[in-house]
């Protein structure tokens, strides 16, 4: 599902981990022909099989548009395939992000080069997870990243649900879009200059549902 933000744990013979993701993780892809998206009034959107499907059959899976690894589990999986490896290299700027290698390293690295500048600048403060998760979707917006699964989806597609928000969780959710901005100031000096669709405070009302932050 395309830039939804969810806790999860990671299998598949590799061992458990978990992660914060904008969309669920795959590998080969499936042609999204087989599904389609509605309007549910009062419910928000849906996908539904435009053919009968067989039990256990794939639908659909994509790369994520969003993920970082919780800081539970920060240094002990790869944070680009999440696979558990006791052997992990160490990013020598930000000191934080751990890879199998020098292969999963320079894969990741365009999600991370900026990344990595803020996570150095905030030292000797770590951001939480669901800080870090909506830097990384603010630089995938400025880069007008393509992800497969937006296909489907897209992340300025997710609702808000803003009016079943107290002013409570309002308030919660201002004090996150603050410390983004303060954590991202290393490579955004000014939030005002972002484009409209870049509004910090509405990232985490789109994403805080489902993830539980």
């Amino acid at each position: 599902m395309a830039a939804v933000a969810s806790r999860h744990g990671r299998g598949g013979g590799r061992g458990g981990r978990t992660l914060l993701s904008a969309c669920g993780r795959g590998g080969e892809r499936m042609e999204p022909v087989v599904l389609e998206r509605f309007l549910s009034p009062g419910k928000g959107s849906g996908l539904r099989a435009r053919r009968r499907v067989r039990p256990g059959e794939l639908l659909y899976r994509a790369e994520p548009f969003a993920y970082v690894v919780t800081k539970e589990q920060l240094g002990s999986v790869c944070e680009h395939c999440l696979r558990r490896n006791e052997h992990l290299h160490r990013c020598s700027q930000c000191k934080v992000a751990k890879y199998c290698g020098k292969s999963c390293q320079k894969e990741a690295w365009l999600d991370h080069k900026q990344e990595c500048r803020c996570l150095k600048s905030s030292e000797p403060n770590f951001p939480p997870d669901s800080v870090r998760l909506a830097g990384r979707i603010v630089f995938k917006l400025l880069r007008q990243s393509v992800c497969h699964s937006e296909r489907l989806y897209s992340f300025s597609d997710l609702q808000s649900n803003i009016e079943q928000l107290s002013e409570e969780m309002k308030d919660g959710l201002r004090h996150l879009a603050h410390t983004l901005q303060l954590y991202l100031k290393a490579e955004i000096q000014d939030a005002s200059h972002l484009p409209p669709a870049i509004d910090f405070f509405q990232i985490f009302t789109k994403v805080r549902k489902v993830s539980g932050f």
